[in-house]
């Protein structure tokens, strides 16, 4: 994303990542040709980069069953990796002498003069310190009105907004950073931002099918697939937002993406300078270790990468500068919990690309463990509403003492507490809202609300039965 669900990149990255440098590089596409049968995603394309040698390739099919096949052409959603375009758009307005990363916002965007945030610098935008939270930065997932927006005109709104922990205090990823770096981009270049990135990153490197993504989706481009009760089903957007697109907008293919991070790896001057480059791709602030200017940063080996998740789609680009070796690895379906994996294939794929070992086992148990418990609570409930029906006359009993009324009582407010659990809480600690949660994964987001209904439901049922029986005698 546009969206990176802290959950599920952190997952995603830990999946790519857990490798050493020990084992020497595995056969990449008989392991592709293994794996995406059994896991959720129906294609698959990758850009291998060594030593500036670029393969491309496309495995299984643009939409599940449909028999089309999936090229290096196949345009994906590139998701978060989006923000690495984002990041290079600033520095090159930096290098054009028209902004300066350590300016305030306040200087570029002048609805932000007298906001919370005026004090929030460029690089703590690019860098993820400037204070805003992960749940702030999802906030426009879900908005019926976000297409209609642009980021400009939608500049005032973000001026609103207050940051959860002060200006430079700690790193939190947020998409609203880059929201907010899109629209400084337009002000200061007076280019939208989908034409700034068109004329002066897509086209220098040829990068002639890649498009930032707002308004009607184009011709070509994979049909994204979100998990179901186990599986995926097909998902299309007919239209992505202005609002995101600095964050998660960007739409490429595997031969493109291959030109993108060859500029990337090749130590020359070009887009911007051998030395911007390598400043991006370095540890940005002593609160930002992780994370450089678009780029995450392995904070073992020191390897610039980053995860990029859509509805219905999933990236992992990344490259070793030493090595020489990089790779973009991109899919038209998303995991979440539950037992619809891409996590396997991607981190695997990546791993052997790089020629690193895979050491992912793939068993994820704890989100399973979690999916399941959703999943199957609103059952229990209709289970419990039955026992609850056949036991009416015990019910009906417990209304003559204080510990009865007790046991009455406390599950309907126990199950209240837990609906404002499910629909309020929960969400938030997956980084978003429940509106986003239907976005990425709806078989778990309608879990979460059928739990939310049953579970009062019962309660309520109970009392109906307790005080509408005829009492024993």
């Amino acid at each position: 994303m546009g969206w990176n669900l802290r959950w599920l990149a952190c997952l995603l990255a830990f999946a790519a990542l857990g490798v050493s440098a020990s084992t020497p590089d595995a056969d990449l596409d008989t392991f592709i040709e293994t794996e995406l049968p059994r896991s959720a995603a129906p294609g698959l394309a990758y850009a291998r980069i060594e030593h500036g040698a670029v393969t491309a390739k496309g495995f299984g099919e643009t939409v599940k069953g449909s028999g089309e096949r999936v090229t290096a052409d196949t345009l994906f959603p590139i998701g978060s990796v989006t923000k690495s375009f984002t990041a290079l758009a600033i520095v090159q307005l930096m290098e054009a002498g028209k902004l300066d990363l350590d300016d305030p916002v306040a200087q570029h965007l002048p609805a932000f003069a007298d906001s919370p945030e005026r004090k929030v610098t460029l690089r703590q935008l690019l860098n993820h310190t400037s204070g805003f939270s992960t749940v702030q930065g999802n906030s426009h997932h879900g908005d019926p009105e976000a297409p209609e927006v642009g980021l400009r005109n939608r500049a005032a709104e973000f001026a609103r907004i207050e940051p959860v922990n002060p200006p430079g205090a700690r790193w939190e990823y947020s998409n609203l950073n880059y929201q907010i770096l899109g629209a400084v981009i337009e002000h200061v270049s007076g280019e939208t931002y989908p034409d700034y990135v068109a004329a002066h990153i897509f086209a220098p490197l040829g990068m002639e099918r890649s498009a930032v993504l707002v308004g009607a989706v184009p011709a070509g481009l994979a049909t994204g697939h979100r998990p179901w009760f186990g599986g995926v089903r097909p998902f299309e957007q007919s239209e992505r937002s202005a609002i995101n697109a600095p964050a998660g907008g960007i739409v490429s293919s595997a031969n493109e993406m291959g030109r993108y991070l060859s500029m990337w790896m090749n130590g020359a001057d070009d887009l911007v300078s051998a030395k911007s480059k390598t400043m991006m791709i370095e540890p940005s602030a002593p609160t930002s270790p992780g994370y450089g200017l678009g780029w995450s940063i392995d904070r073992e080996d020191g390897i610039p990468f980053h995860t990029g998740l859509v509805p219905g789609a999933e990236t992992l680009a990344m490259f070793d500068l030493a090595a020489g070796k990089g790779v973009v690895v991109m899919v038209n379906a998303n995991s979440g919990l539950g037992f619809a994996d891409t996590w396997y294939l991607i981190g695997g794929a990546g791993a052997r690309a790089m020629g690193e070992p895979h050491t992912d086992d793939g068993s994820r148990w704890a989100p399973k463990f979690i999916y399941l418990s959703v999943i199957l609570a609103p059952l229990l409930f209709l289970l419990l509403a039955f026992i609850s029906w056949r036991g009416r006359t015990n019910l009906q009993a417990k209304r003559n003492n204080i510990g009865g009324k007790f046991s009455l009582w406390f599950p309907f407010a126990a199950m209240a507490a837990l609906a404002g659990f499910l629909l309020l809480i929960l969400p938030q600690m997956f980084g978003g809202s429940l509106a986003t949660l239907r976005l990425y994964q709806p078989d778990f987001a309608w879990g979460l609300i059928a739990a939310a209904i049953l579970g009062p439901a019962w309660a309520v049922l109970r009392l109906v039965l307790a005080h509408t029986t005829r009492s024993p005698g």
